[in-house]
Parts: C-alpha cells; structure tokens; sequence
C-alpha cells in the first residue's frame, strides 16, 4: 500500500491531480473559518452544541453532509445542500417529465444541459435557505438573538443584505470548486467537499474521548474502558459491513444469443449482469433523516407556545420527549421511513422494463426467462429482494449512532462516527478515490493498492461481492 502511495507521485498527471485536489479542499478549509459579520459566534456556539434543541439538531445535520458550518455561522455555512438538492430535484423530475427524460438519454450533452440547469436552480434555492437562517438567527431561541445588538440597531438592512449575499456566494463557491475538482483534480468534487467536512470532525472527536477516559480514571464518571473497546470494534465492523454492501451486486447470469454468418458462429458468450444490493446509497438515510428533523421542530414550537397543564400540551410533550434521538418511536419511524424511501428510490432508478428491452434488443437473454415481460418481471422480483437486505443495513448503520448515545452515554460527535450517512459517504467516497487511482496507476503497470509489486505486479483489484 506504501508503495503504491509513492507510485501515485511517479506519475505526473496523476501527482498533478493528487496535489491540485488538495489545493481545492484547503481552500475550502480556510473559508469554512470565515466567519459572518455581526453574528454573535459565541451565542451560536451554545446553541447549537445543545443537540437537543431543535436548531442544534438542525444545524449537526446540515453540516454533516453539506460540508457546510452552521455551528459556526461562515460564509459556507450552507454548503453545497442547494446544490445537491437542484440535482435530486432534476433526478426526479427525469423520470415524469418526457424531455428530461430524454435530454438523459442523450449521453454528456443532455447530463451538461440539465447540470446548467441545475446551476440555475441552486441560487433561488441558496437565497431561500440563506434568507431561512438568517430570520433564525435574528428571532433566536426563546428571545436570545444570534446577532449583535449593534446590528439589530443600527445596520439591520446591511446585516441582512450581507448576509444573504455572503451565504449565497459561499454556496455558489462551493459548487464551483467541486466542478473544478471534477474537470482537472480527482475524484467527484462535490462528494469530496462533504468528506472533507466530515474528516476534519474526527480530531474532534477523539480528543473528547480522551478526555472522557481521562475522566473516567480520575473517577469523575467519564467513558470506561469497556465502552471504549466496544466504540472501537463497533466501528471496525460497521465500516467493513459498508464496504461489503456498497460493493455488493447480485449477478444476473446473461446468454448472447449466436448469429451464423456464411461459414463462422458469432456470440455465444455468457456474461452477467450486475445488480447494486444497495441501489439507493445514502440517499434513503438522507431522505429519512431530513424528514425526521420536522417532527422534532415542530412539536418543540407546539410545547413552548401550547398552554401548560392541559391535556394537549401533555400529549405534545409526550410526542416531544418520544421523538428525541434515541427513542423507541424515533427508531421505528425512522427505520419505516428508511425502507419506505429505500425501495422509493430504486423504483425511480431501476427501470426493469427498459433494461429488458434492451436484452431483447442486443440479442441477450437471461438463460430460462423469456425475453421481453417475463425478463422484466423477473428483473423486478430480484432488485426487491436484494433491497430490502440492502434496506436493513442501512436501518442498522443509521440506528447505530443514535443507539449508543442513548444506552452507553456517548457524546453524539464520538457515536455520529459509528454510522449514519457521514460513515456511509465516507466509505463510498473513499472506495472510488481508490478505484480511480488504481485504474491510473493499472494504464502504467504499477501495483494496486492491495497488493502487487511497483511494476508490472500481480494486484487484487476491488471486486463486487456476490450474493
């Protein structure tokens, strides 16, 4: 593996890709530092690490995968989430709206006119978002403003202008330096934006599990022994469950069928094809999780503003206290709204009637299903099968975190790194920078990253695993 870390720096397009890579993404740490003018910093600070709170919970999850930071209120406080959400937006409308469905069909031409689109969709969506913060902010949480006094006096237009601008050119920014990172560094841009946000949180969060040992062993009720080697064989065994279920397919066994031209058979081959048991990736998780934000904000609003000592405020409050992080109902919500958006999703996606007639019409066949309906049908019975496995370890990745903090009395910033979508993007970025690396390095004969000599060596190359 050292050694294919130094083959990586041999190569002169692959060096000049690696270190203009980073380049992007130091930029990107260095903005996310700066701060907005006239937001009191401290005031958000304690809020917001109040993950209880419906605004803590909030602004976590926004940041964990927007690489944004609204903890700390910087011009990339939303990240590239508009963005993202333009592209699911346009991913959606292509399979009811007949012209985007074949501007899709059309290969890199269409792909580059619905991404201007999208382009153009990500500044309304960023000025709506920017605007949203921007009032919580100036109304705070229980009458405590996030803003100077000096600015709610005297430069409340300025503040708001300034505001809105800067959160909107961060977010543009952002989507620019990820498109740059795609046209002449490595990898996908965008996912490594969120992946850098995420990683720069790990420090974090093993310097407060050392100081929660160091509590423990000075007998001040930090985090035991035990708890710890369990947080560590926790997370050695949820990461590798998401490499195995990312690259897990499911093989479909395909027959070409042979064609006699004069005196030569042609075709014949037997080939298969691959099915994702994960089709969705994270976007079931990120669906699910956004979802589940609502009912905690709402029901925190109804328990402030509903009268105390009635019957209503006690069933809200009830509700309230049962769809914090953790509960039971929370759990179960999420894990129905996980499998519910999981086969959602790979119903968008997967088009097994389209993928039959393309069978039929290359001459290939699924060896004892007849072409046309019944590939299809069976096409279909297959992918959901392997979805709902696909569903239930994702309802175990996304449980695991929320899990440990209730029971064991971990902190959320140490848990959120056993699972969720932060692991998940994590793994699944980190597999195709590899991947992408390796196939450079394969087009110069050098070694691959699990195993093989500098040169010329024979290497084990990531493979799907079959199920």
């Amino acid at each position: 593996m050292f050694t294919a870390f130094i083959n990586i720096f041999r190569v002169p397009e692959l060096r000049n890709k690696v270190l203009f890579t980073l380049f992007m993404l130091l930029i990107y740490r260095i903005g996310y530092h700066v701060p907005l003018p006239g937001v009191d910093q401290d005031a958000i600070a304690k809020l917001t690490q109040n993950d209880e709170s419906a605004v803590g919970r909030l602004a976590s999850y926004v940041s964990l995968f927007s690489g944004g930071s609204l903890q700390q209120s910087t011009i990339f406080g939303l990240g590239i989430m508009p963005y993202i959400s333009s592209s699911i937006i346009f991913q959606l409308l292509g399979t009811v709206v007949p012209s985007l469905e074949k501007l899709q069909k059309e290969g890199g031409t269409g792909q580059r006119k619905i991404q201007e689109w999208s382009r153009y969709i990500t500044v309304p969506l960023c000025i709506m978002q920017a605007v949203i913060w921007m009032n919580i902010m100036r109304a705070g949480i229980n009458g405590n403003s996030m803003v100077l006094p000096i600015f709610m006096r005297q430069y409340y237009l300025s503040f708001w202008a300034i505001g809105v601008i800067s959160l909107t050119a961060g977010s543009i920014f952002l989507m620019w330096l990820g498109e740059q990172i795609d046209e002449y560094g490595l990898g996908n841009g965008i996912s490594l934006v969120i992946l850098a946000g995420i990683v720069a949180r790990m420090p974090n969060a093993l310097v407060d599990l050392i100081q929660g040992a160091i509590r423990n062993t000075q007998g001040a009720g930090g985090i035991t022994p035990g708890k710890i080697i369990f947080l560590v064989a926790c997370f050695i065994f949820v990461v590798a469950g998401s490499i195995v279920i990312t690259q897990a397919q499911r093989r479909i066994p395909v027959q070409q069928a042979k064609h006699t031209r004069g005196r030569r058979v042609y075709g014949g081959q037997k080939q298969y094809l691959p099915l994702r048991v994960n089709h969705g990736g994270v976007m079931p998780i990120i669906f699910a999780q956004s979802l589940m934000l609502f009912p905690g904000v709402a029901l925190g609003y109804l328990v402030v503003h509903s009268q105390a000592g009635g019957t209503f405020h006690g069933v809200i409050a009830w509700l309230d206290a049962e769809f914090k992080r953790g509960s039971f109902i929370y759990l179960m919500t999420e894990v129905a709204m996980i499998y519910f958006f999981a086969y959602f999703w790979t119903t968008v996606q997967f088009q097994p009637k389209e993928m039959a007639n393309q069978l039929r019409d290359y001459g290939s066949f699924v060896p004892g299903i007849r072409p046309g309906k019944r590939t299809s049908d069976y096409l279909e019975k297959v992918v959901m099968r392997i979805t709902y496995v696909g569903a239930a370890f994702l309802c175990f990745v996304a449980v695991v975190p929320a899990a440990v903090t209730a029971w064991l009395d971990i902190p959320p910033n140490i848990s959120s790194f056993l699972g969720g979508t932060g692991l998940l993007i994590v793994v699944s970025v980190a597999l195709d920078m590899v991947q992408r690396i390796e196939a450079n390095l394969i087009m110069r004969n050098y070694g691959t990253f699990l195993g093989g000599d500098d040169r010329g060596g024979k290497g084990k190359r990531i493979k799907g695993r079959q199920y």
